[in-house]
């Protein structure tokens, strides 16, 4: 793994109320091919993540949990868009072996030529994207507190939107860019 690999990289934190961008990207572990109209939930949470961030691995198992704590009541995507040239970790064949072997219950897709991450504003990974049911930006933001030590996490940020959400409530203000890996944008 090369030092780029773990630079600390902030999300930029785009305009709440922005129309979540479609898309039509291949799901590796399936070859299947996802699209914006595949979600149907009244919430919809999108993760830009990859393999080899040690900052998406550290929260990689609170992202399992939360996906399955809301299922039926939100969707989740994960989307890798990574240079895998630089980052063979990253790679198609990788990103299905992982999402496999963690039983992943959200389909994670592959971005190859990184134009949607690039309409999503995504800049690290992991970056957090909560959606309403018109496909609104509702929460911008990180997973929690102690990205970390999940047994010293406080406050649950995304979570907690979610629930917002989900009871037609406002979602809590400010909200803190997420933390992790940049995107490996090519060249």
């Amino acid at each position: 793994m090369t030092s780029a690999a773990v630079v600390l990289t902030e999300s930029t934190m785009s305009a709440l109320g922005t129309s979540a961008p479609d898309f039509a990207l291949p799901e590796p572990a399936s070859n299947r091919e996802w699209t914006l109209a595949d979600f149907g939930a009244e919430a919809l949470v999108v993760v830009f993540t990859c393999n080899h961030c040690p900052y998406a691995q550290a929260v990689e198992e609170r992202v399992i949990a939360l996906a399955r704590g809301f299922a039926g009541r939100a969707d989740f995507v994960a989307i890798s868009a990574n240079d895998v040239e630089d980052f063979p970790d990253d790679a198609p064949a990788k990103m299905a072996q992982r999402a496999r072997e963690k039983q992943y219950p959200f389909p994670y897709l592959y971005d190859e030529s990184q134009a949607i991450a690039r309409a999503y504003g995504a800049a690290c990974t992991p970056d957090f994207f909560l959606y309403d049911a018109d496909r609104k930006l509702a929460y911008r933001g990180r997973l929690d507190d102690n990205w970390q030590e999940p047994e010293r996490v406080e406050r649950e940020e995304l979570r907690d939107a979610i629930e917002a959400l989900l009871a037609s409530e406002p979602v809590a203000e400010p909200q803190l860019p997420a933390l992790g890996c940049n995107i490996k944008w090519r060249a």
